[in-house]
């Protein structure tokens, strides 16, 4: 009867693909006019402020006037994008930007991944809701307040820290004229932001995973080791793929709120924290040339559309079913 049921079932299958195939486009549409709709608030909202704009590109390659506007700007060529070039600043500002985000993405994937894990084998709901109401709350508090709390945390004349280290009769630390140890006090505040944010993609895929195959290992004799590391992280393997390339098209693009809150303007410690929008920031600020921002924004874009390109490019090679397109 099984044999006879699943021959059945494939027939069945065969005859829904053969009609959806005779369907007009118009039809299919129709069809699935629920789902359309439920995408269409989405599909607007890019439409509107990532394809729109847009033809702003062209800015980049003109010298902006206020009065001729954007298409009746003089056509300057490349000339706005001899302002990194010329700087003898762009390698560093690049590396400091894409190592910054490796860390982050790396570094904020493993951490998210670790902490959804976690409160999955917590057995208390309570206790789950309560841990992931504190660890996201960070995620709200403004850049602004961050760079502050940052601030009287490591202050050296009236710093939390250094008021425990005077207290002890420690000699007191003096990060603000230190670049050397910025690099970790922007990644752990970086990983304290945003790690509450993360975990709850990793935490809904992970309930997305059929439980009858955890119960099954359970059974067979496998210990909360065995069924992390061959059932829960496989299953995640399709998340993490994507979430990575989606990250890495940003990459060249640094967060200029956590960088100029926190850092703010000490020319001490740009050798380790300067990034491309902070320069370009300060640089801008000077003289309000938009055509430069702009022309380090296509920049950024053009580097990062080419790193998702590659990568989604060697992802399809070895795993098809991870690949974005």
């Amino acid at each position: 009867m099984n044999g006879e049921e699943g021959f059945m079932k494939s027939k069945e299958k065969v005859a829904v693909k053969k009609y959806k195939s005779k369907l007009t486009f118009w039809q299919k549409v129709w069809q699935s006019r629920i789902l359309l709709l439920m995408c269409l608030p989405a599909v607007v909202f890019f439409f509107m402020f990532s394809y729109m704009p847009m033809p702003g590109i062209w800015v980049a390659f003109v010298k902006y006037n206020y009065r001729s506007g954007i298409f009746g700007s003089k056509f300057v060529g490349f000339q706005n994008f001899k302002f990194l070039f010329t700087s003898g600043k762009l390698l560093s500002l690049t590396t400091n930007t894409i190592l910054y985000n490796l860390a982050f993405i790396i570094l904020g994937n493993v951490l998210a991944v670790f902490v959804a894990i976690l409160l999955n084998e917590v057995r208390s709901k309570y206790f789950v809701k309560v841990s992931q109401t504190i660890m996201f709350l960070p995620y709200f508090i403004s850049q602004v307040l961050v760079g502050i709390l940052v601030y009287y945390l490591l202050n050296y004349d009236s710093g939390f820290v250094n008021s425990i280290l005077g207290a002890l009769g420690l000699e007191l630390w003096q990060p603000y004229s230190d670049a050397s140890v910025w690099p970790a006090i922007l990644i752990i505040v970086y990983l304290w932001q945003q790690t509450g944010y993360n975990s709850v993609v990793y935490f809904a895929a992970i309930m997305g995973i059929d439980e009858s195959m955890l119960e099954a290992a359970k059974v067979d004799g496998a210990n909360g080791f065995q069924r992390i590391r061959y059932i829960i992280l496989p299953s995640l393997k399709g998340t993490i793929v994507i979430l990575l390339l989606f990250a890495l098209g940003g990459i060249v693009k640094g967060n200029f709120g956590l960088f100029y809150n926190i850092i703010g303007t000490n020319s001490l410690l740009y050798s380790t924290t300067d990034i491309i929008e902070t320069y370009v920031y300060r640089a801008t600020m000077t003289d309000f040339n938009f055509s430069t921002a702009s022309a380090v924004g296509l920049y950024q874009s053009v580097i990062g559309f080419v790193i998702v390109m590659v990568v989604n490019f060697v992802v399809k090679k070895i795993e098809p079913d991870y690949s974005l397109f």
